[in-house]
């Protein structure tokens, strides 16, 4: 959807743009990208439960929704799956919000598993980022806050170099491991990254060393937000 603009006239015009672009009759899962605070919950629900009604939707989704507003559209018209960010360095959901999905029978989808790039160990903390690259703005990408970070994806880089795979590969391990119902949907440009991250099905972890990520954040700290202020705004209502 485009801005915040979730009124219902909106929702279908984007459904209907949505079908001609992808050349199909129906939307598999038509998501509300983020929470629209002027439109009640219930008539985003509702009015993606007229296009189900109507053949042109299949599932209902929302994005970065907190746990009571989940449950307002859940109750309106079922939710099928919750697209928030969540990944070993991004632990919000964990305290309502998963708890909620598990409750209500829907799934879960982490955007941003690999933590924007950090949690493949790749990124460069000697060089900025360049023009159009969103990193730039987040301050959790500082200077002296992916400094600090290091530490946390250093343990990941030890676990990865011990099992012969990426420390992506870890960090999108890590959240299969979690629940049967948490799908991440890690992003790329490059066919050897798709592959890669593919891969992280391969890979086993015990209970110890999941119970050992799951602590990770919470023993080494996470230094800076996900986000700068206005779009902190957008996230979690």
């Amino acid at each position: 959807m485009q801005g915040l603009n979730s009124r219902p006239e909106q929702i279908r015009a984007v459904a209907e743009a949505s079908l001609q672009r992808l050349r199909t009759d129906v939307i598999d899962l038509f998501y509300q990208h983020r929470v629209d605070p002027d439109v009640p919950i219930e008539e985003v629900a509702g009015t993606v439960g007229e296009l189900v009604a109507e053949g042109k939707v299949r599932f209902f989704g929302l994005s970065e929704a907190g746990a009571q507003t989940l449950r307002k559209a859940h109750a309106t018209f079922p939710v099928t799956a919750l697209q928030s960010e969540y990944s070993l360095w991004t632990r919000d959901p964990e305290t309502e919000v998963l708890p909620t999905c598990a409750e209500l029978g829907i799934g879960f989808v982490p955007f941003s598993p690999l933590g924007k790039g950090f949690l493949t160990g790749t990124v460069d903390t000697k060089k900025g980022f360049g023009e159009g690259d969103i990193r730039a703005s987040i301050p959790r990408f500082e200077a002296e806050n992916i400094a600090a970070n290091e530490a946390l994806v250093d343990h990941v880089r030890t676990l990865a170099g011990g099992k012969g795979c990426t420390p992506g590969q870890i960090a999108l391990a890590w959240l299969l491991a979690q629940q049967p119902w948490i799908v991440p949907i890690p992003g790329t440009r490059r066919r050897e990254r798709l592959d890669e991250s593919a891969g992280a099905t391969t890979v086993g972890l015990s209970a110890d060393e999941v119970a050992d990520l799951n602590s990770l954040a919470a023993r080494v700290g996470v230094s800076g937000d996900r986000y700068n202020q206005a779009m902190m705004g957008l996230v979690g209502r």
